[in-house]
């Protein structure tokens, strides 16, 4: 009985360890990257201010991208 329980524990730890580094890296994954203005502008985009929000390059495809 004893056993069953340190294995169930050990089970458990394991399995929220894994869903954790599965979080990570799919919300990396989700995080769009920064760009420059010039490789916005080399890309045919245009830099946009926005309130609050910082600029952002929006592309031709209609896409945007932080500006660094």
């Amino acid at each position: 009985m004893r056993i069953r329980r340190i294995l169930g524990l050990a089970l458990a730890a394991a399995t929220l360890a894994g869903a954790s580094a599965v979080g990570a890296v799919s919300a990396e994954a989700a995080s769009s990257p920064n760009i420059s203005r010039d490789d916005c502008a080399a890309a045919g985009g245009q830099v946009v201010g926005r309130p609050y929000g910082g600029y952002v390059c929006t592309l031709p495809d209609g896409t945007s991208q932080p500006v660094t």
